[in-house]
């Protein structure tokens, strides 16, 4: 039976001369093997397939399902971006299901990685905004919704914030998390001014029946307690050429997303055909998610 331990738990020994205990009862699931890998980035092809492989097995023994763990890279010429229009979001939150169906965040305690915030019509403060509105139908008179999630900052400053570089942007735009090597320090948490990351007090629960299978090593894969997750743009989809969850399950066609690259993509038309804004702009973060109003409402 591996040993299992707590990697922020074995940094703290290791500062006191104890780099060979193992932490007992610990719930954070690390093996020793796991716990040497070399930083994902610095991975050979080989290594990051035994590393995958060994996920496979882990994750499928764990929770009796077969799973599929994948490191899809970014393609070349590929910058990803999004935009909403808030003048069709509807405030269904269809989005939000649908990106806790995909990514395998807990269910208790719950985890969701877009929040939609409720503000009256004429007024944008985000600070005041309702996160948490249950009305009997919506869209309800008199008000708008804006959904955030990770903006996907070119100038992202959870990743100055990360002591352990357990998060970093890859070349397609995606910040991403190695949960592996996040010590669950949550510096990243406090740097990111939209509220976007998310932090495991416990071992996710996941019903077996709504486990995603089919899962991406910097994204949708199981997590542990005591480590930080939030919105990859549904890596292991869109490095494949899908649309993310959240687009797909939008009713109103309020989400667009697509390759800021490519002059003939639907986000490229929006960005030069309507009066776009970002959240926060003043920050100096440069988010590559965009907000739009196509309609106009009263």
């Amino acid at each position: 039976m591996k040993k299992r331990f707590s990697r922020r738990d074995f940094i703290k020994i290791t500062a006191v001369g104890a780099g060979a205990a193992v932490i007992p009862g610990c719930s954070n699931t690390i093996t020793w093997e796991e716990f040497f890998q070399t930083n994902f980035k610095e991975m050979s092809p080989q290594e990051i397939k035994h590393l995958l492989a060994g996920l496979e097995e882990k994750y499928t023994k764990e929770y009796g399902v077969k799973f599929t763990v994948k490191a899809t890279p970014a393609r070349e010429g590929v910058v990803f971006g999004y935009a909403l229009d808030l003048s069709r979001c509807i405030g269904c939150r269809r989005c939000v299901y649908a990106c806790v169906k995909e990514n395998n965040p807990s269910r208790d305690v719950q985890i969701q990685w877009i929040r939609v915030l409720r503000m009256k019509k004429g007024e944008f403060n985000l600070e005041e905004s309702e996160h948490y509105y249950d009305p009997d139908k919506v869209p309800e008179d008199g008000y708008f919704y804006v959904p955030v999630q990770c903006q996907q900052c070119e100038n992202p400053p959870c990743v100055k914030a990360c002591p352990v570089k357990a998060t970093w942007k890859d070349p397609d735009g995606i910040t991403v998390i190695d949960y592996n090597w996040c010590i669950g320090c949550r510096f990243c948490m406090a740097a990111c001014p939209y509220r976007a990351r998310k932090f495991n007090w416990t071992k996710p629960l996941i019903p077996k029946d709504e486990m995603n299978t089919d899962t991406h090593y910097l994204g949708n894969r199981p997590r542990m307690k005591g480590v930080v997750e939030k919105c990859t743009f549904c890596v292991q989809r869109s490095r494949d050429g899908r649309y993310p969850a959240c687009v797909e399950a939008c009713p109103v066609g309020a989400r667009k997303f697509g390759n800021l690259l490519d002059k003939e993509s639907e986000i490229r038309y929006i960005l030069e055909n309507f009066r776009t804004f970002r959240l926060k702009e003043d920050l100096n973060t440069q988010p590559k998610f965009f907000y739009f109003f196509s309609l106009g409402w009263g």
